[in-house]
């Protein structure tokens, strides 16, 4: 299971329970490392410089943002592949600071990684009882 959580909203569960990733390649303002319990900061995994700055969290653009984002994860699959691995072993919650909940990076790269699970899980062959 992938989850959604704003850094500078109260942790939802126990942070012992799930593995936690910051996916902003900026630091949160305001923020301490401490005070996240984070499991890792891949920074590489969110937008690009270029890409964060022309979307500029403009609704308007929400759409080809998503388009835009998802190539870029298409081209470095090392950057969102550890998220993936710890997806398939439990829960994890993709850390994120944007104030708009639906349209973030985090939301693109939750349905990414969720994508990738589905088809893991049906491209896996079926046992047979013999």
């Amino acid at each position: 299971m992938i989850r959604l959580q704003r850094v500078y909203d109260e942790h939802g569960s126990d942070p012992r329970a799930e593995t936690r990733f910051l996916v902003d390649r900026l630091w949160p303002r305001g923020r301490k490392k401490a005070d996240l319990h984070l499991d890792g900061w891949p920074r590489e995994v969110g937008p690009s410089t270029e890409l964060r700055r022309w979307f500029a969290h403009d609704v308007a653009r929400w759409d080809e943002f998503r388009r835009r984002y998802t190539r870029e994860l298409d081209a470095h699959p090392d950057a969102w592949e550890p998220l993936l691995d710890a997806a398939r072993h439990g829960r994890i919650t993709l850390l994120h600071g944007a104030r708009d909940t639906e349209h973030n990076n985090a939301v693109v790269l939750k349905d990414y990684l969720e994508a990738r699970l589905k088809r893991a899980s049906r491209t896996k062959p079926r046992r047979t009882v013999h």
